[in-house]
This record gives structure tokens, C-alpha cells and sequence, in this order.
């Protein structure tokens, strides 16, 4: 059997950059080489496509992170260019090599193609994640695992995703939606109506970012200026959300595309205040899987985890996060991540293991998903011609 070409894109512009370089390492490290030549294309904080001399190698996004800045100087010097046809041709890539010696002028670079059966993308956050590379895909008419553009697009704005969750009647966190110019213009106004309606302790994230970036728990009505301003440093769209009492961080993984299914659930057991980036990723918090809940919190949960998927038309794989209240025992929907932290210890992986999928055949799953769906496509007509 011919091995399929499978192109596995990291990095990105966003500032989950080094989280990506670790999930990516593992997707490499358990592609099965029997059946998959991983191709690494490496996206540098700047923008530029390349393709690193080697593949990440780091076994955690602490090791990552810690290491992020040698990495990086090291990609830039050894790494030949990459740019992505968008169109449909055998070529998905053409890679450019400026390092001979006398070759430094564009026209001189050596120009080769490179053609892919599939890509999966493992970028997260903006530029990679919200359906931007989704679109670039499309357009060169090469299967990817997980979601299309509109679900990666809808997924990553957590302003349009909860309203999205309202209108099919999901259960969402009370909150505000804050835009940065009217912030500027009205912050006594905002700040009276996160007191009224929201009261305190509130948390204040970026609209359109994940890992935690930029979240800050405004614990009384002084802290929302900071709060406010931290999080605007990342997006013009902030959300300013009500906390649960007593929260408890439940997630659920789910893969499928017309038929999902989701895994058991598991509880993450912060190992700060809340789960914010360093208790993500540099603390490595503990986690409970499955989690202990009820068995009807069980049904639950994995219930509204695929209600989530298909209310933002997702497609591949999906992480869905909720806060259960040990105070009321309400359930409430958090967000949905269309590229979850994909490591072998990220709650994503950890979650289908416990449900019977091991890492490996996780990928192949994922795999095969990319190619049904875009296996449908093709069966739709895009022309009235015929």
C-alpha cells in the first residue's frame, strides 16, 4: 500500500506558537510510518512557511516554551521556505531553497514542488485555528483533519460562538461582550452594567484566543480596568463572563463528522486559582478521567458536547470544556476548541484513551475523517452546468 503524504503544519502567528510546536511533535512521533510520510511545515511567529531541517522533538509544551526562542533562531537559519498553492494542482507546495552559496536573489532560488495527500493542521489560536488556513485548504482543494472554515472561524470567536449556543438553547455562562472602542468611549458605563447584571468575580478573556492567553479573574470592580486592557491586547473583542460558583472544569473530547461521538468525561484539578496558562502548561495540573460524576452529569455532558459540535457545524474533532457548579449543580457550556492541545498527555488524547482509542489509532481515525469529508465535497455539485 502506497504510504499517504500527510503534511503536518505548526507554529503560527498566534501566541499559542510554542503550544503548537508540542502538540505537532507528537502527531509526527505517532504517525504510523508504515502507512504515513509526515512532511513537518513549520509557520514562524513572523508568518513565513518552512520546512524545518528536522521535526519538533519536545516531549511537553513546558519543554517547548522553555525552549522556544533557540528553536526558532534555529528554524530561521535552517529551514528552506514553503509556500501553498491555492489552487488544485498535484503540487500542494512549492519550496524554495535561497542557501546555496551566490543564491540569494529570488530569482535564483531553487524551486521544487511537493505534493500532499492530506494536511492536519496543528495550529492553535488565531492565523490557523479561526479558519484562515482552513480557507487556504479549501482553495488548494486538500483534505484536513478537523473542522472547515466556517466551525474553525465560529469556534475560535467566543462571542459568536455563544450566541450561537443560545439559539439552540445551550447553556451558556452569563456575560458581556466588550469592544475595544467602546471601552474607550464608555468604561464607566460597562463597568456599571459588569456590576448590575454580571457582579463579581468576573473573568475577562480575549475574544479570539485559547490557552488561557490573556485571562485574567477580576475579583472586584477595580481589577476590570486591568483586566479589560490585558485582554485587549490580544483582540479588539473582549468577554467579560460571570463565574460559576464553586466551578469544577469538566471537558469532553469528540471526533465524527455526520455522526459524532464523544468520549468520557474528565476533570481537570487547576493547579492555581484557576486553570490559566501556566497551570495548562507549565504546571501540568491533574486530572481526573473519567470524571466523577453522576451517571445522569455523565449523559449529560457528553450530550451537550456533541450538541456543541453540531451547533457550530463542526467537523473532525472538537474539545468541548464546561463548568459544573458545586454550589447549584448547574452545567454551563465554556467553549469549544476545534484544535485542541494535541499532545499524548493533552486532555484530548487522554480522554479517547480512556475511551478505547489509543493515540495512534487516534490519528488514523482523524485521517480517514479528512478524506470522507472531503470525499463528500466532491459529490456536491459546484456549477448549475450539466
Amino acid at each position: 500500500m502506497k504510504k499517504r503524504r500527510i503534511g503536518v503544519i505548526y507554529g503560527g502567528r498566534s501566541g499559542e506558537h510554542e503550544v503548537s510546536l508540542a502538540s505537532a511533535a507528537a502527531v509526527i512521533a505517532n504517525l504510523d510510518p508504515a502507512r504515513y510520510e509526515a512532511v513537518a511545515i513549520r509557520i514562524e511567529k513572523d508568518g513565513r512557511w518552512t520546512l524545518p531541517d528536522r521535526p519538533p522533538t519536545a516531549t511537553s509544551a513546558g519543554e517547548v516554551i522553555a525552549h522556544s526562542r533557540l528553536e526558532s533562531s534555529r528554524a530561521l537559519r535552517t529551514g528552506r521556505e514553503a509556500l501553498l498553492v491555492p489552487h488544485p494542482c498535484e503540487e500542494t507546495l512549492l519550496t524554495l531553497d535561497r542557501t546555496r552559496p551566490g543564491d540569494e536573489a529570488a530569482e535564483n532560488a531553487r524551486v521544487t514542488g511537493l505534493g500532499l495527500d492530506a494536511v492536519f493542521p496543528v495550529l492553535h489560536g488565531p492565523y490557523g485555528e479561526d479558519g484562515t488556513v482552513q480557507g487556504l485548504l479549501e482553495l488548494a482543494d486538500v483534505p484536513y483533519v478537523g473542522a472547515g472554515v466556517l466551525a474553525s472561524a465560529v469556534g475560535m470567536d467566543k462571542a459568536v460562538m455563544k450566541a450561537l449556543f443560545a439559539a439552540h438553547g445551550l447553556p451558556n455562562v452569563d456575560h458581556l461582550v466588550v469592544i475595544d472602542h467602546q471601552w474607550r468611549a464608555n468604561r464607566a458605563a460597562i463597568a456599571s452594567e459588569v456590576a448590575k447584571r454580571l457582579g463579581y468575580p468576573v473573568f475577562v478573556k480575549p475574544a479570539n484566543l485559547g490557552s488561557s492567553v490573556g485571562i485574567t479573574k477580576a475579583k472586584r470592580p477595580g481589577d476590570l480596568e486591568a483586566a479589560v486592557e490585558a485582554a485587549a491586547q490580544f483582540d479588539r473583542k473582549v468577554i467579560v463572563e460571570a463565574a460559576v460558583p464553586d466551578a469544577r472544569e469538566i471537558e469532553c473530547s469528540v471526533i465524527g463528522n455526520d455522526h459524532p461521538e464523544a468520549s468520557v468525561p474528565g476533570e481537570i484539578k487547576p493547579s492555581r486559582e484557576f486553570y490559566d496558562y501556566d497551570a495548562k502548561y507549565l504546571d501540568e495540573s491533574p486530572v481526573e478521567i473519567p470524571a466523577p460524576l453522576t451517571e445522569a452529569e455523565t449523559d449529560q455532558v457528553r450530550h451537550l458536547a456533541i450538541a456543541a459540535f453540531q451547533a457550530i457545524d463542526a467537523s473532525g474533532m472538537a474539545r468541548v470544556d464546561f463548568l459544573l457548579s458545586g454550589t447549584t449543580g448547574r452545567l454551563y457550556l465554556n467553549e469549544i476548541n476545534t484544535i485542541p492541545g494535541f499532545t499524548t498527555i493533552s486532555m484530548f488524547a487522554k480522554l479517547w484513551a480512556a475511551s478505547g482509542l489509543q493515540y495512534p489509532a487516534l490519528l488514523d481515525r482523524l485521517v480517514e475523517l479528512a478524506f470522507e469529508r472531503h470525499a463528500q465535497k466532491h459529490h456536491r455539485r459546484s456549477t448549475t452546468d450539466g
